[in-house]
């Protein structure tokens, strides 16, 4: 339901004012246009939603991955119906996140600019700092100097900020009355200087194909646009490491039964080799220590054909699986096999289990293991099929540790702690030096019935975290191996 609203963008009207009066076409309908086929990956659907910026429903932009005359590209399309493109704080960062996954993997950029510039009143959130909307024109500069290819429609009015994106890229298209470039617009013009010039002459595109030189090519209407772009890519001679054909077989049982295998508790255990059978092929899983350390399991299996060393909990992580776990990510590494981490981290229980010494093992354990997922050279995709809690996080490749990917499942939880846990911690009543007794009572639940635990049951679900981009997506559990 949630996708289904953020895919309406600005809402009915909205679209409506953008595809009838301003005859410009939806931001999916582009997409559809430039893409070899349906398969498209779209990046953090969900940022923005229901964040504090006024009616907007989503982040003003949608990112993704797709093919273009077979070439593998990551795509930053402004969605004007949605504030006119004005870009917010979680629309910059959702456009470094998709700059940072072209550099790291090689990918060439489309960018579908139609943007209003930034949300003036967020200026301080969105301008002065490191990873700020300046880090968009620098990581384009450094990708150019990578040489990944970069192209960009302009396929709207493009103002301020807005206008350089397509202006660094490698080559520009602009379409006859529908766009415009410019610094600032005619009411800017007619503020600071008195004159009258219409946005057509003042940076439409017949002035920037035939006296600025800032758009490399004309088109008479959007579909022209979108085959022009196609045609440049055609020419481009990026051909990134040729894809082999591999057969594979499909798991043994249906992938739409992992809607009955997400776990909704976290406090026992699910058997995850139930999970692997349904995204390997084959369902055949080679199993790596198979009886040492088994609350982590792991082993090789392939997905779609592709050889990948699996790390997934079954349970806390021991001291011996900690130490499993370092020596198979480090085999990994070794081979060059890219890991997948389905993370359902056990959460913290409050009474101490251990004696000093084995807790001390332990911690040594799981800072071992950590290092080794920090350093391993591999590419690293992450899943939280359950709850993810504390260090365990860390150490199964969280977004701390940069995974190439990271996705959640709809019942996903991320925190610190397990809320639903902390209303069996032992009461300071408990202790020898007991105060009053009801009064303690009350204040817990004042404090934390009231205020704590609402507040930390709304900041660890899948919906809060995805909304801050801490993650590439929400992803439906029966679209994990596909994704």
């Amino acid at each position: 339901e949630l996708l289904e609203t953020v895919s309406k963008g600005g809402g009915e009207n909205a679209v409506l004012r953008h595809t009838q009066r301003n005859k410009k076409l939806f931001v999916r309908e582009r997409l559809k246009l430039l893409l070899d086929d349906e398969a498209f990956l779209e990046l953090s659907p969900l940022a923005g939603l229901n964040m504090p910026y006024g009616d907007v429903p989503a982040a003003g932009c949608l990112t993704g991955i797709g093919k273009i005359c077979g070439v593998w590209c990551v795509f930053m399309a402004n969605d004007a119906t949605v504030k006119g493109g004005t870009i917010y704080p979680i629309g910059v960062k959702k456009q470094l996140r998709a700059q940072e996954i072209a550099m790291q993997n090689r990918l060439l950029s489309v960018y579908l600019v139609d943007s209003g510039g930034a949300f003036l009143p967020l200026q301080s959130e969105l301008f002065p700092d490191k990873l700020h909307g300046g880090r968009v024109f620098y990581n384009e500069a450094i990708m150019s100097a990578m040489r990944i290819p970069q192209v960009a429609v302009v396929c709207g009015s493009c103002i301020a900020g807005g206008a350089y994106v397509p202006t660094m890229a490698e080559e520009v298209v602009m379409i006859d009355k529908i766009s415009t470039l410019f610094l600032g617009g005619p009411p800017l013009v007619k503020a600071a200087t008195g004159e009258d010039v219409s946005a057509e002459d003042l940076g439409g595109a017949k002035l920037h194909c035939q006296v600025s030189g800032c758009s490399d090519h004309f088109a008479g209407s959007e579909k022209e646009a979108f085959e022009c772009i196609r045609n440049v890519i055609s020419t481009l001679n990026y051909e990134p490491v040729p894809e082999e054909a591999m057969e594979h077989d499909d798991p043994l049982y249906s992938s739409e039964e992992l809607l009955g295998l997400a776990p909704q508790d976290y406090r026992c255990t699910l058997p995850v080799k139930l999970i692997l059978s349904r995204l390997l092929d084959g369902s055949r899983f080679q199993e790596f220590k198979a009886s040492y350390g088994t609350t982590l399991v792991t082993g090789f299996g392939h997905v779609e054909g592709h050889l990948v060393g699996i790390v997934a909990n079954n349970g806390e992580l021991s001291h011996d699986a900690s130490l499993k776990g370092s020596h198979f990510v480090q085999l990994c590494s070794q081979r060059s096999i890219p890991i997948l981490f389905l993370q359902n981290t056990a959460p913290q229980t409050p009474e101490p289990r251990d004696i000093p010494q084995a807790h001390s093992n332990r911690l040594k354990a799981q800072a071992s293991m950590m290092a080794a997922v920090a350093c391993a050279a591999v590419p690293k995709i992450t899943i939280i099929i359950g709850g993810c809690f504390g260090s365990e996080s860390y150490i199964m490749c969280g977004r701390s540790f940069s995974p190439n990917f990271l996705f959640l499942w709809p019942n996903a939880r991320i925190a610190l702690v397990d809320s639903r846990h902390l209303s069996t911690v032992p009461q300071a009543g408990d202790s020898d030096c007991a105060g009053d007794e009801a009064e303690l009572k009350q204040l817990k639940e004042n404090s934390f019935n009231t205020f704590i635990f609402p507040r930390l049951e709304e900041e660890s679900s899948a919906f809060y975290s995805s909304a801050r981009l801490w993650d590439d997506g929400v992803i439906l559990p029966q679209n994990t191996r596909k994704v």
